[in-house]
């Protein structure tokens, strides 16, 4: 009898995967082949991951912990042991993550100029300069807290630095006090002084340090400790009881800043008694402390990539024009001659800007509706919107205001553009709006044409320079008539079930992933095989896994590259043997979601919003695309052969739950898939600039 495929042991762990992601990201910090300054970025990265990982993963364990919930997730797990799992394994990572900031990073940094001063190397005249910053910028917006029987420790803000002052009153026999200092996030974290040999900074924390003295005139500073909490910034929202979603959030974040303690970080030179102070003070236990031997807050050190060092960074590059849009002169004109695919970064995300700005300008334009998860701070698609108002075009921006850390930008969008007219709506109760999708309605003759646009990112000009995304503009009537009932059903009350082409989650996007899977399973034969590959963020669902698990049993080869988190194991005898996965951790963060079925001698190709998870699948608005033009169909098998060739950025999952690098065979070419992009839109925009 076949063994079950429901069993724990053929499933990770949700939080170990991701973590061994953050890994991976670490093992990008620690690689040598990179610019210095990309791996301090790496570091970074690592560090603001985490941050999000025990804001929303840890405190969702903790949460269900205290509400006495102890189902255990599909690999087994309950809450209680995974969060002994995550202290296992995070507490070494940020050992070596510390150990590459100060033991590699920081001294490399130094010898290319950029310098890290402690306060006792400064020369006099640099500890006047630093004191002098102290008094005109520091100290007017300083604030130090006594912690006291009349003042209890404060509420302070999750993820800032701080500092514990331990004081005495000279004189006084048994007299100790103690205060928190928090360190103004509102400076900036690296202080630059004079200097003659080249880029000299010191801490903020550091200058607050050396001069508690004017803090605390006439008392003793006994000794000084650095620590940093993390609160669970997870929103509690009953959409239902919400008369006003928009205040409903407002006031949820404010919530947000006093959430419960979940995590505790300190300076390595931290007492016991001051550790175990802190931890009385936000009632943690001894796993949920972390020891920093070097600097906290390493997300902050993000703001050094600013420096003018281009030998320390990546070469800079320019992405590519489409060339049907450049030879035609006109986007609308360019769709009409066939569907066009752009792949971010390479290709300039200047289209999707184009597309929303010359339909505000168009008198031919009627309607312009699009979906908004996550935008740019200064969004030219947001002005964009706000100029067709004014031009008297129809307008509507579904606004998805629980997208999580981007609430209060997307409310500030919201309020702006609702100001000017454009009309403004938050989805479906109970669903969060991921979809990427803008629908142009143009009048040319006596038809109507609906221009769309459908991809796998979001509308974000900031991150388009560093995500890897695909999009497609199309004027297919089909795929137009379906966008404009989804955005019915978005801003109205239609029920729409059926759809001519695109699938949609939670409706019946599922559905059409396991027909898919089960047509490659049933009609997979020795002449003619069946054939997955999937690009995606995610794989958790664990209905897709035993799906994908039933094809490999059947023969069916897999190849999965997963970016982050995956909860299938592979190479497993009788299970999963047929199954490949690799994850690509780069220069570019890997966020296309591709899906492409080889069955019967027919191949289907969809890219969408959706990864597998089951909030993805389940409890979100997704959209899947097919892609049936076959020039655009070709691009995009092209892209995917190339990624499933990388053998640098690459790393192979074994059935052993790890992550290692793919080996190349003797005398193999390497293949780094993001460079080879890079290099092929290069020769794109050659030949543009040829013809142009």
């Amino acid at each position: 009898m076949a063994v079950s495929l429901a069993l724990p042991k053929f499933y990770i762990n949700r939080e170990i995967s991701w973590i061994r992601f953050n890994q991976r990201v670490l093992e990008e910090a620690q690689n040598v082949r990179n610019p210095l300054l990309e791996r301090l970025k790496f570091l970074s990265i690592f560090s603001s991951n985490l941050d999000e990982f025990f804001m929303i993963r840890v405190a969702g364990l903790k949460e269900q912990i205290h509400n006495n919930i102890y189902e255990p997730a599909a690999d087994g797990l309950k809450p209680k042991e995974a969060l002994q799992a995550i202290s296992d394994l995070v507490h070494p990572l940020m050992e070596n993550h510390a150990q590459c900031l100060m033991e590699d990073i920081v001294p490399a940094l130094r010898k290319k100029g950029i310098r890290l001063r402690s306060v006792n190397t400064l020369s006099q005249p640099q500890l006047l300069e630093v004191k002098k910053y102290f008094k005109e910028k520091i100290f007017p917006v300083i604030t130090p807290l006594a912690v006291d029987s009349g003042h209890p420790f404060p509420k302070l803000r999750s993820l800032g630095l701080n500092l514990m002052v331990e004081l005495k009153a000279p004189f006084k026999r048994n007299d100790n006090r103690i205060a928190v200092v928090p360190v103004p996030h509102v400076l900036p974290r690296f202080i630059p002084i004079s200097s003659r040999r080249g880029n000299d900074f010191v801490l903020l924390e550091q200058v607050i340090k050396e001069n508690l003295d004017l803090l605390f005139p006439n008392m003793k500073i006994v000794r000084v400790s650095e620590f940093r909490i993390t609160r669970n910034a997870d929103l509690d929202m009953s959409e239902a009881e919400a008369d006003d979603l928009l205040k409903q959030i407002e006031r949820e974040l404010r919530k947000r800043r006093l959430g419960t303690v979940i995590r505790l970080e300190i300076s390595h030179k931290t007492s016991p008694e001051s550790r175990e102070f802190l931890m009385n003070m936000n009632g943690l236990l001894d796993s949920d402390v972390y020891e920093i031997n070097g600097y906290l807050d390493v997300a902050a050190f993000m703001s050094l990539m600013e420096l003018d060092y281009s030998d320390l960074k990546d070469p800079p590059f320019t992405p590519a024009l489409h060339r049907s849009i450049v030879k035609s002169g006109n986007i609308f004109s360019a769709i009409r001659q066939g569907d066009l695919m752009i792949h971010l970064p390479y290709d300039s995300f200047h289209p999707v800007v184009e597309f929303v700005q010359e339909a505000a300008k168009d008198p031919s334009v009627m309607a312009i509706k699009v979906t908004l998860y996550r935008t740019s701070g200064k969004s030219p698609i947001v002005q964009a919107l706000k100029e067709a108002v004014a031009a008297g075009k129809q307008v509507t921006a579904l606004i998805e205001l629980k997208a999580r850390f981007d609430e209060e930008t997307n409310i500030v969008w919201a309020k702006e553009m609702e100001r000017v007219g454009v009309n403004v709506v938050y989805g479906l109760m109970g669903l969060k709006t991921h979809c990427k999708t803008c629908l142009v309605v143009r009048q040319e003759g006596d038809e109507i044409i609906r221009y769309v646009h459908l991809s796998t990112g979001n509308y974000n000009v900031r991150t388009s320079r560093i995500y890897t995304d695909i999009g497609v503009f199309t004027c297919n009537p089909e795929i137009g008539k379906d966008v404009s009932e989804l955005f019915n059903m978005l801003t109205g009350y239609s029920r729409q079930e059926k759809w001519r082409k695109i699938f949609v989650a939670p409706i019946n996007l599922r559905e059409c992933f396991v027909r898919q899977l089960n047509e490659c399973i049933r009609y997979h034969t020795s002449e003619t095989p069946s054939h997955i590959r999937i690009v995606m963020n995610a794989l958790v669902d664990p209905q897709m896994i035993q799906y994908l698990y039933k094809a490999s049993r059947k023969g069916v080869k897999v190849d999965l590259i997963v970016r982050g988190i995956c909860c299938l194991i592979p190479g497993v005898k009788e299970v999963s043997e047929n199954i490949t996965v690799k994850s690509i951790v780069g220069r570019f963060l890997e966020h296309s979601r591709v899906y492409e079925f080889h069955c019967k001698g027919e191949t289907r190709l969809f890219i969408g919003s959706a990864d597998w998870m089951q909030r993805n699948l389940n409890r979100r608005v997704e959209v899947l695309y097919p892609v049936e033009q076959e020039e655009v169909k070709l691009q995009i098998q092209h892209i995917l052969t190339i990624m499933f060739q990388d053998t640098v950025n690459a790393r192979k999952l074994g059935s052993d739950g790890i992550y290692h690098r793919v080996a190349r065979k003797e005398n193999e070419k390497e293949v780094n898939c993001q460079n080879l992009f890079l290099i092929e839109a290069l020769k794109r925009q050659k030949f543009i600039d040829t013809i142009s």
